[in-house]
C-alpha cells in the first residue's frame, strides 16, 4: 500500500500564518503536522508515500529534504491546485495496482491506521472511509450494512422524509479526512480529471457512491481527532498534545 498526503492547500482558515507558511508545516507540540503524518503512515507499514505541494511548495520540499524524508517520499507538484480528488488522480501512473491510503495534512489523530488498513483488506471494499459522530455541516450516509448511500447537509437532515433522509436506512456520519481507495476507482478518477482537472474526491463520493462500494471505517472509541486547520481547533490539538 502507498501512502499520500494532501499538503497542497492554502489555509486560508489559518491566516495570517498561511500568508507566509503552507498549512501542512503548522506544528504541534513542536513538530509540524506534515511530520507527524508521515511518521503515523511509516508506523502503519507504508513504505513509499506521496506528498503534493502547492502553496510555498518550496517550503515542503526543503522540510522533506532537510529530514531526509526524500528517501521513501515523493513530491508531486501541482502548478495549478488540483484539490483532492485531481491532486489523486495526477499521481495514478505512480501507484499501480497498489490501494493507496489518503490523508490530509492537517487532520490529527491518534488511532492506529494498521486497524483501518487490515479493515479495508478484509471488505474488498472499493474505498474505506474514517467516519464518526461529530457535528459538521455535510454529511454521509450508509446504510446497516456501512456502504455508502448518500449524503446530505446539517440543514437537510430535520427535512421532511419525503426528502430522502430516513434514519432507519441511513446513518448519517462526518467524514474524517482518512480514507483507503483501491485501484477499482482509478479509471473512473482519470475520466473525470481528462475534462475537469481540479475536482473534491469528496465531491466524486457524493455523485458516484452508487456505482462503487464506499465504506464507512467508524472511528474507534477513545480514539481522538482535530482539524487543525483553524485557529480555534488547532489550540484544541496542541492542548491535547501538550496533556498526552
Amino acid at each position: 500500500m502507498i501512502g499520500m498526503i494532501f499538503a497542497a492547500g492554502y489555509g486560508s482558515r489559518l491566516k495570517p500564518w498561511t500568508d507566509a507558511h503552507p498549512k501542512a508545516l503548522v506544528e504541534v507540540g513542536g513538530k509540524p503536522m506534515l511530520a507527524r503524518v508521515i511518521d503515523k503512515m511509516r508506523r502503519a507499514g507504508i513504505g513509499r508515500i506521496i506528498v503534493n505541494t502547492h502553496h510555498f511548495a518550496d517550503q515542503i520540499h526543503d522540510f522533506l529534504a532537510n529530514g531526509d524524508y526524500l528517501d521513501y517520499v515523493t513530491i508531486s507538484h501541482e502548478p495549478e491546485l488540483l484539490d483532492t480528488g485531481g491532486g489523486l488522480a495526477k499521481v495514478i501512473p505512480m501507484l499501480g495496482d497498489e490501494p493507496v491510503l489518503l490523508h490530509n495534512a492537517d487532520i490529527l489523530t491518534d488511532f492506529d491506521l494498521r486497524s483501518m488498513v487490515r479493515a479495508h483488506a478484509a471488505s474488498a471494499a472499493d474505498a474505506t472511509l474514517l467516519t464518526a459522530e461529530r457535528p459538521t455541516r455535510r454529511f454521509l450516509t450508509f446504510g446497516p450494512d456501512g456502504r455508502m448511500n448518500g449524503s446530505v447537509t446539517a440543514d437537510t437532515r430535520v427535512m421532511p422524509d419525503s426528502f430522502g433522509f430516513n434514519p432507519a436506512d441511513k446513518t448519517a456520519l462526518a467524514f474524517g479526512g482518512v480514507h483507503i481507495v483501491s485501484p477499482m476507482l482509478f479509471p473512473a478518477l482519470a475520466e473525470i480529471a481528462r475534462t475537469t482537472p481540479k475536482f473534491s474526491i469528496a465531491a466524486f463520493y457524493k455523485e458516484r457512491f452508487a456505482d462503487f462500494d464506499l465504506r464507512s471505517w467508524p472511528m474507534p472509541d477513545g480514539a481522538h481527532w482535530f482539524d487543525v486547520g483553524n485557529p480555534q481547533t488547532l489550540d484544541c490539538a496542541r492542548q491535547f498534545i501538550a496533556n498526552s
